[in-house]
């Protein structure tokens, strides 16, 4: 079981940073008071010792205070719990909150905190009292850090790269790939992430022995083959999406929609998606596979 504690100033990537964590497996809990850490970690003990992390900032008020208590008490009754403080440059936290244009929780919070300083309204430029405050507030967070990260310069992808190689190496994101077979006839799958179309290869639709069969049948499924350009097209497709999955593993993506489409959707995308979803499968992906218009009884007339 591990834990993490993140905290840091507001706009430093919190929230990317427990996405990326929750997206690695972790159990994860936003704007928890730090009093409450010792039930969190009895929970995730309960759950056969899954991971957690857990953001506590200074949105919870006076009670942030408490937090390297609370941390001491977990590190006494043996439980691993590591606390990550994400910082960046008072630059770029002015600029995130420009563009992001919600309103500073410390200011929300400022007669919860019971701090002294007096902050001059956010749009007469008093964004950066705000957030020099707010640094007062976590100096003492931020000198019981295990791993302190400053994310003024990463982008999205570099910031969950670098989380996932501190705190869930080997556990990325998994990428659920979904083939869909289709018939251009019906219209294409509107979440469609890669499109093929496979109505150049030999259509089964002429072959009535085949005709009223779809491409799940071994007969059906050998006479597209058959087709001399199949093999080339296949071992094409085959090649430009394993090439391009990593990559969207490596981007954090989570889901990829592939589809396949002939006339009616009926013979020649359903026998090609079905090559390609085994082939992906054997690789190791996890592969979903629907074929939306077999069922669709028009489907048969132009295939």
């Amino acid at each position: 079981m591990r834990i993490v504690v993140i905290t840091g100033p507001s706009g430093a990537g919190k929230t990317l940073a427990l996405h990326s964590l929750e997206d690695a497996g972790y159990y994860a809990v936003d704007n928890l008071p730090p009093e409450m850490l010792p039930a969190l970690v009895e929970f995730c003990r309960n759950r056969h010792d899954c991971d957690g992390a857990v953001v506590i900032d200074t949105r919870c008020g006076i009670a942030f205070a408490g937090l390297a208590a609370a941390i001491e008490q977990i590190k006494r009754q043996g439980y691993p719990v590591e606390m990550l403080y994400l910082d960046a440059s008072d630059s770029v936290l002015l600029q995130r909150y420009k563009e992001t244009r919600r309103p500073h929780p410390l200011r929300r919070r400022q007669q919860s905190l019971n701090h002294s300083t007096e902050l001059a309204p956010e749009n007469e430029g008093g964004i950066m009292k705000v957030i020099q405050a707010e640094r007062e507030l976590l100096d003492a967070a931020r000198a019981i850090a295990d791993r302190v990260l400053d994310t003024s310069s990463l982008s999205a992808h570099e910031f969950r790269e670098a989380m996932h190689k501190a705190y869930a190496e080997g556990q990325g994101p998994s990428l659920l790939v979904t083939i869909v077979s289709f018939g251009f006839k019906h219209g294409l799958p509107v979440d469609a992430d890669l499109v093929f179309d496979v109505r150049f290869l030999k259509n089964p639709h002429y072959k009535p022995e085949l005709r009223l069969l779809d491409g799940r049948d071994a007969a059906v499924a050998d006479y597209v083959n058959s087709d001399p350009k199949a093999p080339e097209f296949k071992a094409k497709m085959l090649d430009l999406i394993e090439y391009c999955l990593p990559e969207y593993i490596r981007e954090g993506k989570a889901y990829l929609n592939i589809a396949i489409g002939c006339t009616g959707g009926q013979h020649r995308s359903v026998a090609i998606s079905e090559e390609i979803a085994a082939t992906l499968r054997e690789a190791g992906y996890s592969v979903a596979l629907q074929h939306r218009d077999v069922a669709s009884k028009s489907s048969q007339d132009l295939d």
